[in-house]
């Protein structure tokens, strides 16, 4: 499992650990790693040209003692001071030791240089770049060198991801002792770029749980339900759905084929005559009618007047899903649920807004992923997966957010959701609880998405191909974050060259 903890956290437990070693270790600990990933990227390091951007305090510090250790090995070091006066001293000492040099802001000529360290503000920033610090980086960009933010790209916050005014996009980002949440979180994840991990022996000493966590490949194998030989269809549970119309009949055949692929013994199908037609023509397998079942998927495409079928859902004794239709149903009725059992909700930015009400709009939940799912799973009293760039699933209460790391562009497509639904639907039946079913739906869903990116490269995805490619076992993604092994200093991630600028 991989996790990212607070600003807060991490200033404890930064605190814990310094008292236990010599003075500047730990700062050492992180420049070893960060000039290592630079040595990584650059691939030949003596004549290479690198540019440190260093605000005051520690963030400088550490960006401008690994460019004085590439300095050593025979870069071109030159230092942009934002403010001189605040300055790490000891790392623009240790730059000017090695033989770097340093230049007034504005003077450099970012075209020349191959990496630049963005090292203008930690973790602890608040707020969008200052008007200087903006002014550098809009001409960095037009000039295209490789950036690499030390901890973070300067401009996001570090707790939320929220991106408040001019940021840097970085092409690599080197973090230290544990992930934080907004290089996880869109919209500050966009700007982090392939992300690199630095062990500085921090976890003993992180207390509290993680404010944010995602699966990885074992954290999901683990989870997924097995058959045994006493299994049958029920023990493996019936996943009963009520989705589709005459108007959108895909939706029920969509998350038929995604629930069946979920691992159940058997789906139940609801809806009128002209659908139930269609999901039998694709997949005879199905139940047709009400029946016994272990949990229910409700919304997908059942048209704008479905609160009766949405009622009688959550009026069942089991799990409930509730997707599209289903969840414009619940934000007409304006109150939260009050139900005995686990009740998840699916909803994009525009749903939860809707679900949210005013002051909240799809661009407001889009700037503030992490404090939307919050909200919702906390006004409403379920588990509530909110998709969209970075996929969040929350509960009532201080647990951690669970962000999924598999998902890509690609799934912005019609029909996608009800796939998942379909997918998370069956899981609840499996027996899994809602916030296990959302993940690890979530992390499948993305991962189908992936493999067929890879199979066919330049391919349109439509839908239907996700449905066939549930059936993969489930496997890391392509650029994973997992923390390196214990020792210190280290970098996750095998030796890489320079990834290409994408602007």
């Amino acid at each position: 499992m991989l996790r990212a903890h607070s600003v807060d956290q991490v200033r404890h437990a930064e605190a814990a650990l310094m008292a236990r070693l010599p003075d500047g270790e730990l700062m050492q600990r992180a420049v070893s790693g960060l000039a290592s990933e630079c040595v990584r990227l650059l691939g030949r390091v003596y004549g290479a040209r690198v540019v440190v951007i260093a605000g005051s305090g520690d963030n400088g510090g550490d960006a401008l003692y690994a460019a004085a250790r590439l300095a050593r090995r025979g870069a071109k070091v030159e230092a942009v001071l934002l403010d001189e006066a605040r300055a790490h001293a000891g790392g623009l000492a240790a730059v000017r030791a090695a033989g770097g040099r340093v230049s007034p802001a504005g003077e450099s000529r970012y075209s020349e240089a191959d990496l630049v360290l963005d090292g203008v503000v930690g973790i602890g920033g608040r707020g969008g770049l200052r008007p200087n610090a903006a002014g550098l980086f809009e001409q960095i960009e037009a000039a295209g060198p490789l950036i690499v933010a030390v901890d973070l790209p300067s401009g996001i916050d570090a707790d939320t991801g929220e991106v408040a005014g001019p940021a840097v996009h970085a092409d690599v980002t080197v973090t230290f002792g544990t992930y934080k949440p907004g290089l996880l979180i869109s919209p500050g994840a966009e700007h982090v770029g392939d992300l690199r991990f630095v062990d500085i022996g921090l976890a003993p000493y992180l207390e509290g749980a993680p404010v944010l966590e995602a699966l990885e490949a074992a954290d999901v194998e683990a989870l997924l339900p097995t058959a045994s030989a006493e299994s049958n269809k029920y023990r493996r549970g019936v996943v009963g759905l009520a989705a589709g119309s005459p108007r959108y009949p895909g939706a029920a055949v969509l998350a038929t084929g995604a629930a069946l692929r979920s691992g159940v013994g058997a789906v139940r199908f609801v809806g009128e005559p002209e659908v139930v037609d269609g999901v039998l023509a694709r997949y005879p397998e199905v139940l047709i009618g009400e029946g016994r079942v272990q949990s229910w998927v409700v919304g997908p495409g059942i048209g704008p007047d479905s609160a009766d079928r949405v009622a009688s859902a959550l009026a069942a004794e089991v799990p409930v899903l509730v997707d599209a239709d289903g969840l414009a149903a619940l934000a007409a009725r304006g109150k939260p649920l009050d139900r005995d059992h686990p009740t998840l909700l699916t909803p994009h930015a525009g749903e939860a807004a809707r679900l949210l009400r005013d002051p909240w709009s799809a661009e407001h939940v889009e700037a503030r992923r992490l404090a939307a799912v919050r909200e919702l799973a906390g006004r409403f009293g379920c588990t509530v997966l909110l998709k969209g760039s970075t996929t969040l699933v929350a509960d009532p209460g201080d647990s951690a957010v669970r962000v999924n790391r598999t998902g890509t562009p690609a799934l912005a497509t019609a029909g996608s959701g009800d796939v998942l639904s379909g997918l998370a639907g069956g899981l609840l039946a499996s027996g899994l609880s809602a916030h296990d079913a959302a993940s690890v739906a979530a992390y499948l869903h993305g991962q189908a998405a992936l493999d067929l990116q890879r199979r066919h490269p330049g391919r349109q995805l439509i839908a239907g191909d996700l449905v066939e490619a549930l059936t993969a076992a489930p496997a890391e993604p392509a650029a994973s974050a997992e923390p390196a092994p214990s020792g210190i200093p280290a970098t996750a991630g095998t030796p890489t060259p320079a990834p290409r600028r994408r602007r």
